[in-house]
């Protein structure tokens, strides 16, 4: 990095650095998002065990950032979280405390976080909104600190009700998150906030069909399915609805974040609620961006779990009217591509 005389230097840690959306930070960044005044750190899981306290905060020490993206997670698809519920709660928890405590202690600005739209109670109203999730109405009260934590269950939509039970624990160690956030905020002053993305994919997602979210899985399923001239099987009934979100796209948006916005309360980031489609349709699309022209089959013995968790982009809108998402056919063929191409080091 040149540092810019009249800027002050950032330095930018990207936890979960090597994943889907940290790649996709990295090369938007590298493709001329990049500001002169930014350094950008990616790191991974091999940099540091962010389970591990101890070297959480020396990776903290070893960097010194200024500013914090926070991606680090163990994640999976439907069925991963259904076998492995406790897991994904114990490790997320210790993760998010080790990273939010460490990015207090050293002093950072600023820290983004990623949760999720499966935070939001299972049985809920639509679209799903920040409101659902605010308690800012509390931190402008008069109401003290030990008040406003006895009324934070009972006023906050997001704790009204219980996540899908498909994957409660990683739902509740994201939804505490947001608990933390507004926690540093009204303890000690810090601007720690998250974004809520809908369904993300994009190229260096995790392809894996058994372990990975819905769309990598289909389009790993396309892939071997065209390769050996069988049936596609998607596994559910095709039905459920998803609203789903470019890594590329999310990378510009968090961009956006980090620079701009500048409220503890999340903020969701998603394509609108006309622009949802079907898992059907997804698969659809997959089968026309790979041209493969066997059968298409649906496994209604599987699960489907969370019909729908339809979001309201209407907030994002009102920051930046005119953004522009990447149109889904093309982020699915673009994607599709990125696979063939990269088939023999892709994860899976």
């Amino acid at each position: 990095m040149t540092e810019v005389v009249g800027l002050v230097p950032k330095r930018i840690l990207v936890t979960g650095g090597t994943g889907l959306v940290g790649r996709a930070i990295e090369k938007v960044v590298a493709d001329g998002e990049g500001r002169p005044d930014e350094e950008w750190i990616f790191v991974s899981s091999r940099d540091a065990d962010l389970t591990n306290a101890t070297e959480t905060k020396a990776l903290f020490e070893q960097h010194k950032p200024t500013h914090v993206i926070h991606l680090a997670a163990m994640v999976g698809g439907l069925f991963k979280n259904i076998r492995y519920n406790l897991d994904f709660w114990r490790k997320n928890i210790h993760i998010n405390d080790n990273v939010l405590h460490s990015a207090y202690e050293m002093g950072v600005q600023k820290v983004v976080s990623c949760l999720s739209t499966c935070i939001f109670p299972d049985k809920t109203t639509y679209p799903i909104n920040e409101s659902m999730v605010s308690i800012s109405v509390l931190m402008h009260s008069p109401v003290r600190v030990p008040a406003l934590l006895n009324s934070l269950l009972s006023c906050t939509q997001i704790h009204n009700g219980p996540p899908h039970s498909s994957n409660f624990g990683y739902s509740y160690a994201k939804r505490m998150i947001d608990i933390q956030n507004r926690g540093y905020f009204e303890q000690h002053g810090c601007r720690f906030t998250a974004v809520i993305p809908t369904n993300v994919f994009g190229p260096h997602d995790n392809f894996n069909i058994e372990d990975g979210h819905v769309l990598p899985g289909l389009i790993h399923k396309v892939y071997l399915a065209k390769q050996t001239g069988s049936a596609l099987t998607v596994w559910g009934t095709g039905k459920p609805r998803r609203q789903f979100i470019y890594s590329l796209d999310l990378a510009r948006l968090f961009l956006w974040v980090l620079r701009e916005y500048d409220e503890v309360e999340p903020i969701i980031l998603s394509v609108g609620e006309e622009d949802e489609v079907s898992i059907r349709e997804a698969a659809e699309a997959i089968v026309e961006a790979m041209d493969f022209r066997g059968e298409l089959l649906f496994d209604t013995t599987k699960a489907d779990g969370q019909f729908k968790k339809t979001a309201s982009n209407a907030k994002l809108r009102r920051y930046l009217p005119g953004f522009q998402f990447t149109p889904f056919r093309q982020a699915v063929k673009e994607t599709c591509a990125w696979f063939s191409a990269n088939y023999a080091n892709a994860r899976k």
